[in-house]
């Protein structure tokens, strides 16, 4: 007969190792040892007479029960979190861990998330970086943003504003190399690409040449390096607007046949239509869309904490 499970903590160290698959990595993500880590597995696995995961020198696995535990498991733990996020509320204050899934172009919103967490210092985010699709509900997500929709009945959706793709360079870069007069001149520079994950390098789209092939010389899953690299006077890059429009403003960034790309691009955020009374995946919502908006001349980011 199996002895009721009496630690939230085992519960957490159980879940956390089965998102990262390893001991050690779980260890590190909730700031104790892998032995740590382990005892709590393995004496939630006596508690419950069976066993949770596949163990090898070098990996762990979930057998069948984990996986049945895993899906019981997270749920326990959003009701607690949700619980903690009702009495915030009472208190005004957002607070608690928040899980959100992202692209692996997300990192075209670190300034947003730079921003909430400045307003939030209370809200714990636990970011997931990844262009798989995934099972919001199942797999514990407070918030996923994605260039998709997932189609599933069960998510509230907001779709942030669409934004457009520039060209750009650094003044370095065009006083060394010179800036192209046309979309024909490009095989002669420098170009730093996006790729996804399955190594597809995303293509660059201009009016008066479509179906025009340019260069790799550089290509990388994630923007920032793109945006550093750009800065620093090493390539043309194609950025989104919103991530750009501070350096074109300062002249730290040129301007690269503003004319001719027609590329735009837009992404949703997907929520369990349970969630949204919790305070911190309200105001998340609401700070990331803000900050999405089309900024008006000499007018700064949206602050919807300010409203």
């Amino acid at each position: 007969m199996t002895e009721p499970v009496d630690s939230l903590a085992a519960l957490r160290a159980f879940v956390a190792a089965a998102d990262a698959r390893s001991f050690k990595a779980a260890g590190q993500g909730l700031g104790v040892s892998s032995s740590a880590i382990g005892k709590s597995v393995a004496k939630l696995e006596r508690q419950l007479s069976t066993t949770l995961f596949h163990r090898t020198t070098r990996t762990i696995s979930l057998t069948e029960a984990g996986s049945l535990f895993l899906l019981r498991a997270r749920r326990i733990l959003q009701e607690l979190e949700a619980a903690q996020a009702d009495l915030a509320e009472v208190s005004g204050s957002p607070r608690g861990r928040l899980r959100v899934g992202l692209p692996l172009s997300g990192s075209l919103l670190t300034e947003a998330l730079a921003g909430f967490m400045a307003a939030y210092p209370l809200v714990e985010l636990d970011l997931d970086y990844s262009d798989r699709l995934v099972d919001v509900i199942d797999e514990g997500f407070d918030v996923v943003i994605r260039s998709g929709d997932t189609g599933d009945s069960r998510l509230l959706r907001k779709t942030l504003p669409r934004f457009d793709w520039h060209l750009v360079a650094a003044p370095a870069y065009a006083r060394t190399h010179g800036l192209p007069a046309t979309p024909q001149e490009l095989p002669g520079h420098v170009c730093l690409r996006q790729k996804l994950s399955s190594g597809l390098v995303l293509p660059w789209l201009f009016h008066s040449a479509p179906g025009l092939e340019v260069p790799v010389s550089l290509s990388s899953s994630v923007i920032d390096p793109l945006l550093g690299l750009a800065r620093a006077g090493a390539g043309i890059a194609s950025l989104p607007d919103f991530l750009v429009r501070d350096a074109l403003a300062e002249g730290a960034l040129l301007p690269v046949l503003a004319s001719e790309m027609e590329q735009g691009g837009v992404l949703t955020m997907l929520w369990p239509a349970s969630r949204y009374r919790v305070p911190n995946v309200r105001v998340f919502v609401d700070w990331i869309a803000a900050q999405l908006q089309p900024r008006t001349q000499g007018s700064g980011g949206a602050s919807p904490r300010g409203r």
